[in-house]
Parts: structure tokens; C-alpha cells; sequence
């Protein structure tokens, strides 16, 4: 028998679950007495709609609180700490006298003797491998779209792949059947180029000179959330122009270079009778090859409205995740990503499809510092540059859903 202590980070879980399915258990039975009122008098009572927004606000902050709490959980910040063994001992000391005193010739022996190939034409120094696994677990962490999409890291400065865009033929014979010739696919190459991302996080001399200040964890999650921010908006609406190219930017259509869209049948908005219905058309779009590592993306507000919703049986078909479970929606994993447009006209709002295989984000390895202690005295700035693309590699496994007629 374990005993929960309390404070500790389990008993905390513990306690967002079961706040999370309380919440949840009231709402549904407020969001029943609305549809009942919507029934019984063609229209809900203020206060009972009220009741429900305020509890559906709820659930998404209890939501959130599970959901960061497994994820403290999973880091390890603790290698970091000052004082912790590190493979790369010798690049990590001088790499801290680097970023504390501009100290050079150390970490130039360092990488001349470990003959780096992650020199960039603007100098620079490599960031430690430790370090850097820090930095791209924190960002991966922060990013939905790497948590659903198929992630690569390359050496060169593109990802190129051939990949058919339709199903080789093939047939039954019998022994002395003449064999017709199947048609040859069609092979398109897709290229993926790494583009440069910059963020340039600043300190103080004075707060780089107190022993007590661990510059190299304060560094690593000031580049990472601003790393993390570019990132996600450009997975969704990049325009491939000296950025990643998003998913919502392709023209709707089931041929290659397109990507399928269903309507809801109102323009910027739900269709007033089985709303739900959308959702599962959107589903019955995507083949049913696809279907084993599907999800959903779509943006808190889209999910609070979702929340709402049945099925034809009357269950609710939005369920909590619990722990490191995502939430549900019809039975397949929903995906936060805040950069998916809200409800309006014309809005590609929803996404449901395998990015495993419909979508590839290409990271070049390597993170790469340069200090600055002379642009903005009193002010330290550390240009930190990484390299990433993205872009869709199959089409037809990712389907969106438009709020249109």
C-alpha cells in the first residue's frame, strides 16, 4: 500500500483529476438542463447558460492544471543544477565561462579539438548536447504539433523524400494469365529546407557574476518558449517562405498539394440542429488506413463549444484525459494548439487526421550562442539561432474542417 503525501507532485495530479471529473460531472448535468429548456421553451434561461459557460471555463482551467502538472513530472530539470555531473563536462565548463565572463579561448579549443561540424557562417558557438536536449524537450513539450507530427533531425540543410502520389496498381492472376502492365505511380520529391530561427534573451553583467544564478537553465527556458511560440504558429499557417509552411495554408481539394475540407453549413458557425454531425463527416473523409494514430487539433474556445455536444445516443462526445491521457473527442486524442483560428466565416477551425504521416517537422541538429555584451549595456544579449522546417508529406491524411455553407 503507497500513501499519498500531501504537496507531493502525484498527491497533486491526484487532486486535478478528481477535481477535473467532478467539474465534469456537474457540467453535464447543467448542460442537460439546458437542452432541456432549449426544448421545452425553445430557448435556455439566462441564468442556466450562465451557470454553464462559467463550469465549461472551469473544466478548461482544471484541464490545463492536469495536463501541466504531468508535465513537471516528466521534466528533469535537475541536470542542470549547478554542481550536477554532466557527460560533456569539459564543453559545459567552457561553455558557462562563456556566457558569465565572455571567456573565448576554451571553447574555441573545445570545438576545434571535437572538429564541430555545426559552424555557421555568423559564428557563434555550439550549445552542450545536454543542454540543447533540455531546450528541444522543453519546445517539444510546449508544441502540439510535435507531439502528433513525424519529427526528423538532419545534418544538412533540407529533407528530401519521393513519395508516390497515388496507389500502385496490382490485381489476382492465375498461373498462365497474361500479366497486363500496371500503370508506374506517380513520384512527386518533396523537399523540406531548414529555415533559421532567432531569439536573443538579455541578462545583466551583475546577475551573470552571482555564483547563485544557474544562467544555463534561465537560458534554456527564455530560448525554448520563444523557439516554441515561432514554431507552433508557423506548423499551422507558416507561409514555407523563409519559415515552415503550415497545414491550413493548402487549397481545399482531394488531389496532391491539397488538402480536404468539409463545411459545417453555416457560415462562422455550428449548424444549429446535431452540430456534432460535422465532426463525424469530417471523420468518415479520412481512410480508414489512417484512422489508428488520428487526432484532433483545434483551439480552447472550439473545444469549450465542443464540450456541449452528443451523439445520437445522448452521450456526451467530449470525455477528460486523465494523467497523461489527452482529452477525447469521439474517441481519438484532442490536441490544444492555441495558433488554429477561431470560429468566423470561412474558418478552418477543426483538424482531425494521422500527422504521423501527413505531417514532418525537419530539425538540422545543433543550437548555436553568440554573446553580445555590447549593444545593450548594462545588458548581456544571447543571439541563439536553430534550424527547423515543416511541411505536409501527405495529403489525405489530414482533413479540416471549414466553418462555411
Amino acid at each position: 500500500m503507497s500513501i499519498l503525501h500531501t504537496g507531493s507532485p502525484l498527491a497533486e495530479v491526484t487532486v486535478a483529476v478528481d477535481d477535473l471529473n467532478r467539474s465534469f460531472g456537474e457540467f453535464k448535468s447543467l448542460n442537460d438542463r439546458r437542452l432541456a429548456e432549449i426544448e421545452r421553451k425553445g430557448s435556455a434561461d439566462v441564468l442556466t447558460v450562465e451557470a454553464v459557460e462559467r463550469l465549461n471555463g472551469k473544466l478548461t482551467q482544471y484541464q490545463d492544471r492536469v495536463e501541466q502538472l504531468t508535465l513537471s513530472r516528466k521534466r528533469t530539470p535537475a541536470s542542470l543544477e549547478r554542481g550536477s555531473v554532466m557527460v560533456d563536462s569539459e564543453h559545459k565548463t567552457a561553455f558557462s565561462g562563456y556566457l558569465r565572463k565572455g571567456v573565448e579561448q576554451s571553447l574555441q579549443a573545445f570545438e576545434s579539438k571535437a572538429m564541430s561540424t555545426q559552424s555557421e557562417a555568423d559564428g557563434g558557438y555550439s550549445v552542450p548536447a545536454q543542454l540543447a536536449d533540455f531546450m528541444i524537450h522543453t519546445i517539444f513539450d510546449s508544441s502540439p504539433i510535435r507531439q502528433v507530427a513525424n519529427v526528423v533531425n538532419i545534418g544538412n540543410d533540407a529533407f528530401e523524400v519521393l513519395v508516390s502520389a497515388a496507389d500502385t496498381e496490382a490485381s489476382w492472376v492465375t498461373e498462365a494469365q497474361v500479366r497486363n502492365e500496371t500503370m508506374t505511380p506517380t513520384l512527386n520529391k518533396i523537399r523540406i529546407p531548414v529555415q533559421e530561427m532567432s531569439a536573443a534573451p538579455r541578462a545583466s553583467q551583475r546577475l551573470l557574476d552571482d555564483s547563485s544564478f544557474n544562467v544555463e537553465e534561465y537560458l534554456a527556458g527564455e530560448i525554448a518558449d520563444k523557439f516554441a511560440r515561432l514554431e507552433n504558429t508557423a506548423f499551422v499557417n507558416g507561409s514555407g517562405v523563409n519559415q515552415p509552411r503550415g497545414y491550413l495554408t493548402y487549397p481545399n481539394g482531394t488531389a496532391w498539394g491539397q488538402i480536404e475540407q468539409v463545411k459545417t453549413g453555416v457560415n462562422g458557425a455550428w449548424a444549429a440542429s446535431a452540430p456534432a454531425d460535422s465532426l463525424l463527416d469530417l471523420m468518415a473523409r479520412l481512410k480508414s488506413s489512417y484512422l489508428n494514430e488520428s487526432v484532433w487539433l483545434m483551439n480552447r474556445t472550439l473545444l469549450a463549444d465542443i464540450r456541449k455536444f452528443k451523439d445520437t445516443t445522448g452521450q456526451y462526445i467530449w470525455q477528460p484525459g486523465l494523467g497523461a491521457a489527452p482529452t477525447s473527442l469521439l474517441g481519438y486524442p484532442v490536441y490544444l494548439a492555441e495558433d488554429m483560428p477561431s470560429k468566423a466565416t470561412g474558418a478552418l477551425s477543426v483538424a482531425f487526421g494521422n500527422f504521423k504521416r501527413g505531417y514532418m517537422v525537419v530539425d538540422r541538429v545543433g543550437i548555436r550562442l553568440l554573446r553580445d555584451p555590447y549593444s545593450a549595456k548594462p545588458f548581456v544579449i544571447f543571439y541563439t539561432t536553430k534550424r527547423t522546417g515543416g511541411d505536409v508529406v501527405n495529403f489525405e491524411a489530414i482533413k479540416l474542417l471549414q466553418f462555411a455553407a
